[in-house]
């Protein structure tokens, strides 16, 4: 027996959980039991392994407590993983690399960088080991200047060196849209390697520009550095999201020609850019390929799929993979019920979309999201309004999106008063700029309402570029509203926005009809007829059940 041996046995500690499991209780395999939970984010079982090392004094230990304030941020509990940190002593290092690295891998951005802050606070130098997940987190955040001041950081230090670093260098410059100063941060590496080609191959493909990607490896493979399998998902899924089949097929050939078996990501890859490009059939043609290929789906792949059905309003085929996801084992992921929620709402199946919501022990912000957005599009207004309240006191991360789901759901309920503070709360509590879907939301908020003139002020006032979307839904208040003037305005700029869609001028001929000014709507028909405009028939993309 080992001399560390010692057994312990958890029984029930909460009414969904028990563990009957014995193990020996050596710092290994509490640490490799430890990671287990944190990686399922099993948040009872390891709470239930935190007590016991609790008994048995061991979590007084350094190496202990950073595995569990790992463990708890993978659960989303910043408050237990902090209360960890700061009972480690303040000279050691190591709290601050797993407390940043475990906000950046868990998408905790901002409260990485306030870690970061924290500790050049208190005099401590970074160090190799921190600055990758905190270029990480400035990536997601677009903070390019933070990013661009953790780069000087990094050449007054010398770590430029640091493959890690570099490719955290160019993957922070390329999700801030900056992808020519990714390019010459890869440029700058001396020796490059498989490392930092993959960072800079996934920055072009993020950004529309693949055919520069397949080059770059290309280039690469030239002077040595071999691709592997992510190199090349990497490639198709760049492909397949500017919907490029020939090139999609292709890699795949490039892959076998190259001695690399395509694997469950390369296939998710390709539905994902299928759904992704609204080619819903061509998607699931693909999956069962892949089911044919012997190819066992992840939870990814199912999450990906489910917007296919989604998107005709297949209800059908929906519940068939809610029924494959079953039997497989990933339809309790979080993502995967998220994606339910979204197709069974979009179906306009509400009950069930609740249903599974509520057996939800996780949600993220898509979750909140698609129930929010759900009840807003089928007219449940208050129901998506409590929804949102609720997400607020459950302390998820609201994004701009969730926003646009309630301004939705306040248009559509006629709440002016309250979509007017909430979009002010979205810059000034959650600092949140408003996107032109925001502006498009209050807009029609303010004309449905018959307060014409202040939606006009508020597009007038727009930091950006009003879109067609925002002088649209002006323009069909205007009609509701019979104000000609303002409906002149908004038709003019979405001739401009759109001097091919009929849509605007037959509006116009149809408000002038209905206000008696004869004149204007012959005039509008004739100058229809002469640029050879016409109607678009009406289509649905609801297939049937």
């Amino acid at each position: 027996m080992h001399s560390l041996t010692n057994r312990a046995t958890f029984y029930r500690i909460h009414p969904n959980f028990s563990i009957h499991r014995t193990f020996q209780s050596s710092s290994e395999t509490y640490a490799k039991v430890i990671e287990m939970y944190a990686r399922d984010r099993a948040f009872y079982r390891g709470r239930a392994v935190h007590a016991q090392l609790i008994i048995n004094g061991l979590a007084r230990l350094t190496y202990f407590a950073t595995k569990l304030m790992s463990f708890y941020t993978e659960c989303g509990q910043l408050p237990n993983a902090r209360k960890l940190f700061d009972g480690i002593p303040k000279t050691n290092i190591r709290r601050w690399i797993v407390l940043t690295g475990a906000c950046a891998r868990r998408g905790f951005y901002e409260e990485a960088l306030s870690a970061f802050s924290e500790m050049q606070k208190e005099g401590l130098r970074p160090n190799q080991f921190v600055l990758p997940s905190i270029l990480k987190a400035c990536g997601h955040l677009s903070d390019r200047q933070i990013g661009e001041n953790i780069h000087t950081v990094i050449l007054k230090n010398s770590f430029e060196s640091d493959a890690y670093i570099n490719s955290a260098l160019i993957y922070m410059y390329s999700k801030c849209g900056l992808v020519e100063k990714a390019r010459r941060a890869f440029d700058w590496i001396v020796d490059k390697d498989l490392v930092v080609m993959n960072a800079m191959v996934a920055g072009y493909a993020q950004h529309g520009f693949v055919q520069e990607a397949l080059d770059l490896v290309q280039k690469m493979q030239q002077a040595g550095v071999k691709p592997n399998v992510v190199t090349w998902n990497t490639l198709i899924a760049g492909f397949s999201q500017v919907g490029d089949k020939s090139m999609v097929s292709e890699v795949f050939r490039m892959i076998t020609a190259n001695g690399v078996e395509p694997d469950v990501v390369s296939w998710t890859s390709v539905i994902s850019g299928l759904v992704q490009n609204f080619h819903s059939h061509e998607a699931f043609d693909v999956f069962k390929e892949m089911l044919d290929q012997g190819f066992r789906p992840s939870s990814v792949t199912i999450s990906s799929l489910l917007p296919a059905c989604a998107n005709v309003a297949n209800l059908r085929r929906g519940k068939e993979i809610h029924g494959y996801a079953m039997v497989i084992g990933v339809e309790k992921d979080v993502y995967v019920r998220s994606a339910l929620v979204d197709m069974y709402a979009k179906c306009g199946y509400i009950f069930e979309a609740k249903v599974l919501f509520d057996m939800m022990l996780e949600r993220n912000t898509v979750t909140w999201n698609s129930l929010i957005f759900g009840y807003a599009n089928h007219g449940h207004c208050n129901e998506a309004i409590e929804l949102f309240n609720q997400m607020e006191e459950s302390e998820t991360k609201l994004d701009h999106l969730t926003f646009t789901a309630v301004l939705n759901a306040c248009s559509h309920a006629g709440m002016v008063e309250l979509g007017k503070s909430l979009f002010q709360k979205m810059q000034e509590k959650y600092r949140i700029e408003p996107r032109l879907e925001h502006y498009a939301c209050m807009v029609d908020l303010l004309s449905r309402a018959g307060k014409l003139t202040e939606a006009h002020d508020l597009i007038k006032a727009m930091p950006i570029e009003p879109d067609k979307f925002v002088w649209g839904a002006l323009l069909g208040a205007c009609r509701n509203h019979g104000n000609i003037e303002l409906a002149e305005v908004a038709a003019e700029h979405l001739f401009q926005l759109e001097p091919e869609s009929p849509g605007s001028s037959l509006l116009m001929s149809n408000l002038y009809s209905e206000a008696g000014r004869w004149g204007n709507a012959a005039r509008m028909k004739k100058m229809m007829k002469q640029r050879k405009f016409s109607k678009f028939p009406g289509c649905s993309w609801i297939e049937s059940v």
